[in-house]
C-alpha cells in the first residue's frame, strides 16, 4: 500500500467521524457513506466520494454535495487537528453512485436468468 493511500483511508476514516460527530448542519442530517478518498501526489486535493441510502433524486444528491463542499472549510480544519501530515489538502467531494449501479446491475442479471 503506497503512502498515498495510507493517507487516503486515515482520511476517509476521519472525515466520515467528523460529519456524523461533529456537522451540525440539517441539511447532513442523513446517514452518509465515505466510500473513498483519493489524495493528490502533492497534497494539495482530496477528493471524497461520499454516498447515501437516504438519497433518491438527482436534486437531493446534489443538495447533499453542495451542503458538504459548503462545510469543507469546518472539516479540513478538523482533519488537520487529527493528523501530523505538514498541510492538510483541500476537500472536493463528489457522489459516488456505484452501489446503486451494483444494485441496477445485479437486478437486471437476476431478471435476464428468470428468461
Amino acid at each position: 500500500m503506497s503512502r498515498l493511500e495510507k493517507i487516503g483511508d486515515l482520511f476517509r476514516d476521519e472525515i466520515a467521524t467528523i460529519i456524523q460527530k461533529k456537522l451540525r448542519d440539517p441539511r447532513l442530517a442523513k446517514i452518509i457513506s465515505v466510500n473513498e478518498v483519493s489524495v493528490a501526489k502533492d497534497l494539495a486535493f482530496a477528493d471524497v466520494y461520499v454516498s447515501s441510502f437516504e438519497t433518491q433524486s438527482e436534486d437531493q444528491k446534489q443538495d447533499l454535495i453542495l451542503s458538504l463542499n459548503g462545510a469543507s472549510g469546518f472539516i479540513r480544519t478538523m482533519l488537520s487537528r487529527t493528523h501530523k501530515i505538514r498541510s492538510t489538502p483541500k476537500l472536493r467531494f463528489h457522489y459516488d453512485d456505484t452501489n446503486e449501479r451494483v444494485a441496477r446491475l445485479e437486478s437486471l442479471l437476476a431478471e435476464s436468468s428468470q428468461i
